[in-house]
């Protein structure tokens, strides 16, 4: 399969150098360039695009926001990120990206990228690889790797979550609106604004000392609101029914 791809970096030399290493590499088609954010998203919006290689440090919109702002297209494209800084890694992979090269780009790197890109433009939308079964969490200096299944319920901070899991709490760079996104169809529920519960880690539901109701799981009491109550006693009992509540 040949791509289309679009490479995006704010400095000369770095555009000119990613561009020669896309346009030598046989699984390319042809390569677009943009010198900035705003300009990339107008081409994305008026022509088409297996992927775009872009830079996160650019003046305005940077390539995070960019790509957050991609994601939202109904068919977007594959992101790469390329980069000189690894700090970033946790924010690119929680937008989504495929792959995250650091500059200066090495040629076998970006042909494992382009493989990737190419795998995943493959696949049929319904058997789509699940990117987000696992987060990067960064903390003193190290980065692991927390699994979705380790996730008993998730709380919202600001523009971030903590990750309530058997593992110890994690926190990561992204919204909760974003994550429910990811994790909806991994049977992950919104039961409060603030928090998302996974149905097989609920135990029983309670009642708090004003009435209130509470998902309990093994690692602590998750607070449920009165307008999700309903679809969370719903979707419990639909899980029951179907075994889905066997797996914890």
């Amino acid at each position: 399969m040949t791509l289309s791809v679009l490479a995006v970096d704010d400095v000369p030399p770095a555009l000119a150098e990613l561009r020669r290493l896309l346009s030598a590499s046989p699984e390319v088609m042809d390569v677009a360039t943009a010198t900035d954010a705003l300009s990339a998203l107008r081409m994305i919006q008026s022509d088409h695009y297996d992927a775009v290689f872009l830079d996160i440090s650019m003046p305005g919109l940077d390539g995070l926001e960019l790509a957050s702002l991609l994601a939202r297209l109904n068919e977007p494209p594959v992101i790469v990120f390329v980069t000189a800084y690894e700090q970033h890694a946790v924010a690119a992979f929680g937008i989504g990206a495929v792959d995250y090269l650091l500059k200066p780009v090495r040629a076998e790197r970006l042909s494992e990228a382009l493989a990737r890109v190419n795998r995943l433009q493959a696949r049929p939308a319904s058997d789509a690889p699940d990117t987000m079964a696992a987060l990067p969490v960064e903390s003193e200096g190290r980065t692991r790797y927390v699994r979705r299944t380790e996730v008993r319920y998730v709380e919202a901070h600001g523009d971030y979550v903590r990750l309530h899991a058997t593992s110890g709490v994690h926190v990561v760079r992204m919204p909760i609106s974003r994550l429910e996104e990811y994790w909806a169809l991994a049977g992950f529920v919104r039961v409060h604004r603030s928090f998302l519960v996974a149905l097989d880690a609920v135990r029983e539901l309670r009642s708090d000392s004003v009435g209130g109701l509470l998902a309990h799981t093994e690692l602590g009491d998750v607070p449920v609101s009165r307008r999700h109550a309903r679809d969370l006693r719903e979707k419990l009992l639909l899980a029951a029914k179907t075994g889905q509540l066997d797996h914890r």
